[in-house]
C-alpha cells in the first residue's frame, strides 16, 4: 500500500446531515482539527450527480487541501455483524463471503459488497473497505481455536452511487467504511484509557435509527441497530406535522411539561431497547455497565440527555471524540465547535483511521 499523506478530510454520508472534518497530523502524536462543516441533504438521492452536488458543496466549506478522503456510511440497510469462525487468512474469509455468504453469515447477501476483518481484544483495529488488515486474538474452545471476526457490508448500489458521486467531485475516497466502525474507531482514539480498561456503551442517535455499540477491554463485545431516531422523535413531538418543527424544539429546550411528557414517551422505546443491550451484555459477561456514552444530534438537548438518564437508571453523557486532538480554526468556526462536536464522531473516526494506517 502506498503511503498515506498527512492530512485527511473525513466524511459521514448520513442519512439526513452530512458531516466532515478536516485533520492533519502535528506530530506522530498529536492531530490538529483545521476545519469542520455539516449539510442537511435529502433523505435519498435519485442519482449519482445530486449526491455529488451535494457532497461539491460539503468538501468546498472543508477546502480542498487534504492529501486524502475517508467515508463513513450511515445507512439503515448495512450489515454488520460479529462473527466466530475457524482460524483463516483474511483473503480466504473474504472469498468464502464472495462466493457464499449465505454459509457463513446465514443471510442472503448477493447484493452487499462485504469485508470482513479480526477483533481483537488489545484494541478492534478493523478493515475497511480498501482491504486493511490486522491481527486478531484466538479464543480458545475445548475442541478448535475459533477468532471473531467483524464482517461489514453495505448494499452494491449504493456503493456504487458513492463512487460514482466521488469521481465527479474528482475527489478520491480512500477509506470506505460503516458508520458504527467509525464511531468506536473515535472513541478508542478520544477516550484510549476507558477503551482499553473498561466496558463501555457507546449509543449514537442518528436521523433514522441508532446504533448500540458495547466493548470491553479494547474489545467490541455488542454491536445492534434499533429502529428509532430523530426522526421518529420529531414525529412524536410536531404529531407527525400538526406542529413547526422548529417551534417543537423550542419548546423542549425550554423544558416545556407537555413536550416533555411527549418526549418521555417516545425515548421509551428507544431506552427500552438500550436496556435489553445492558441486560445480555451484562448476563454474558462478569462486568457492568456504569454509564452511557452518547453521540448525535439529539444529544445537543439536555431533555433527552435527562430523559434517557432517568429511564435507564444510568448516567447518560455526551463524548467529544475531538478530545485528544488540537484545535486550529477560524473565530466563528471556534464558537460554534461546542454545539456541533457530538454529531462528528463518525466523521472523526474515518479521519482517524486513515492517518492510524
Amino acid at each position: 500500500m502506498a503511503r498515506r499523506g498527512d492530512s485527511v478530510i473525513g466524511i459521514d454520508l448520513g442519512k439526513h446531515v452530512f458531516k466532515g472534518v478536516s485533520l492533519r497530523h502535528k506530530s506522530d502524536s498529536r492531530l490538529v482539527l483545521t476545519n469542520f462543516a455539516s449539510r442537511e441533504v435529502p433523505e435519498e438521492f435519485g442519482t449519482a450527480d445530486e449526491l455529488a452536488q451535494q457532497l461539491k458543496l460539503l468538501l468546498r466549506e472543508l477546502g480542498g487541501n487534504a492529501k486524502g478522503c475517508a467515508l463513513a456510511i450511515s445507512h439503515p440497510a448495512a450489515l454488520l455483524r460479529i462473527i466466530e469462525q475457524p482460524s483463516t487468512p483474511i483473503d480466504l474469509l473474504r472469498n468464502a463471503l464472495r462466493l457464499n455468504g449465505l454459509a457463513v453469515l446465514n443471510q442472503e447477501c448477493k447484493d452487499f459488497v462485504l469485508d470482513i476483518a479480526p477483533v481483537c481484544a488489545n484494541g478492534v483495529h478493523k478493515g475497511s473497505a480498501s482491504g486493511t488488515d490486522s491481527g486478531g486474538v484466538a479464543v480458545q474452545s475445548a475442541v478448535v481455536t475459533k477468532t471473531k471476526y467483524l464482517v461489514g457490508g453495505m448494499l452494491r448500489q449504493t456503493v456504487k452511487q458513492i463512487s460514482e458521486a466521488m469521481s465527479k467531485t474528482r475527489v478520491s475516497a480512500d477509506i470506505l467504511q460503516l458508520a458504527p466502525v467509525c464511531s468506536f474507531n473515535a472513541f478508542e482514539f478520544a477516550y484510549p484509557e476507558i477503551f482499553h480498561n473498561d466496558a463501555f456503551l457507546l449509543l449514537d442517535m442518528g436521523h433514522s435509527q441508532s446504533t448500540v455499540l458495547m466493548g470491553s477491554k479494547g474489545e467490541l463485545v455488542l454491536v445492534r441497530s434499533i429502529d428509532y431516531g430523530g426522526k421518529a422523535l420529531r414525529q412524536a413531538l410536531t404529531a407527525d406535522g400538526a406542529l413547526d418543527k422548529d417551534a417543537a424544539w423550542t419548546l423542549i429546550q425550554q423544558g416545556d411539561p407537555g413536550m416533555a411528557e411527549i418526549c418521555r414517551a417516545s425515548l421509551a422505546r428507544l431506552a427500552t431497547e438500550v436496556r435489553n443491550s445492558i441486560g445480555f451484555f451484562e448476563g454474558q459477561r462478569e462486568e457492568s455497565i456504569n454509564r452511557i456514552f452518547v453521540s448525535g444530534g439529539l444529544a445537543r438537548v439536555e431533555t433527552i440527555l435527562q430523559t434517557l438518564s432517568d429511564e435507564l437508571g444510568l448516567p447518560c453523557e455526551i463524548w467529544d471524540p475531538l478530545e485528544t486532538c488540537e484545535v486550529a480554526l477560524s473565530a466563528p468556526k471556534r464558537e460554534a465547535l461546542p454545539h456541533e462536536f457530538v454529531s462528528l464522531n463518525v466523521a472523526c473516526g474515518a479521519a482517524f483511521e486513515y492517518l492510524r494506517n
